[in-house]
């Protein structure tokens, strides 16, 4: 069982979901993103998504396309991520998943890439712009490799193919709320319980659901039906406007505490 099934598992147990922030990996270094990543997990975090800062991030809204930029300008490379990953494993035994674009996973070769992010200690991959067809390689050299292979599904995702992709997913499959690009919204997508609840139809596997949750009062409504919550622009925001780095850790760790003590199900 991969370190994210697991924790899956004894989260069920207590009768919690996961809260699942998003960082971007070198905003505003990496020194601070390891500050910031030990926070959360002290905070109440359940899993950690490394973003792996690409040029063009398709799927990003203005707030982690700005930290991309930034993180870039800092010289981030994806080998910079899994030294970083490397060098936060003994620390932390959360689940760090990447997430990232095919190209930068490509640029390395789909084996080395594998075979680093084992080595170092990396429990998932989610590549936004990558579907199961077309990334058949990269997901099956990290799944030999006990790297979970996680995929997406949104509202427009017909029944047959969020079928397919709740059985091909490892680890979780991440539910994308809404249509358009990540960022803070003020209220949450429409058939978002819908949509989870024929995904459980159909698959066993737990579903986070992102893009667009911004606050402890969206977090606990999905908490209701979902697995697990993903907050990335909210807390990017935050560590964005923090005038040091220790506000930045302390604002980011103080966001997490709030989102997760809203979320346990009674």
């Amino acid at each position: 069982m991969s370190r994210i099934s697991e924790r899956f598992r004894v989260l069920r147990g207590r009768g919690e979901r996961a809260l699942v922030p998003f960082i971007t990996a070198g905003d505003p270094d990496l020194a601070t993103t390891e500050a910031i990543i030990l926070a959360l997990a002290e905070s109440g975090a359940d899993l950690i998504e490394l973003g792996v800062p690409f040029s063009d991030p398709i799927a990003e809204g203005p707030t982690i396309q700005r930290a991309s930029e930034r993180a870039l300008r800092r010289k981030t490379s994806l080998r910079g991520v899994l030294g970083l990953v490397k060098g936060l494993r003994p620390k932390v035994e959360l689940p760090l998943v990447l997430m990232g674009y095919a190209n930068t996973f490509y640029a390395m070769g789909e084996e080395n890439f594998a075979r680093a992010a084992a080595e170092v200690g990396v429990d998932g991959i989610i590549v936004v712009d990558l579907p199961p067809e077309e990334g058949a390689t990269l997901f099956t050299e990290a799944e030999k490799r006990g790297i979970d292979a996680v995929l997406l599904a949104a509202p427009t995702t017909t029944a047959a193919r969020r079928e397919m992709l709740a059985r091909r997913t490892r680890g979780f499959l991440y539910y994308v709320s809404l249509t358009g690009v990540t960022g803070a919204r003020a209220a949450l997508a429409q058939g978002i319980r819908e949509s989870v609840g024929a995904v459980r139809k159909v698959s066993p596997i737990p579903v986070c659901v992102g893009f667009g949750v911004s606050t402890p009062e969206h977090a606990r409504e999905i908490a209701e039906y979902a697995d697990g919550v993903v907050v990335g622009s909210a807390l990017v925001d935050r560590i964005a406007s923090a005038a040091s780095r220790e506000e930045a850790v302390d604002g980011a760790a103080r966001f997490v505490a709030e989102l997760k003590a809203g979320m346990r199900v009674h």
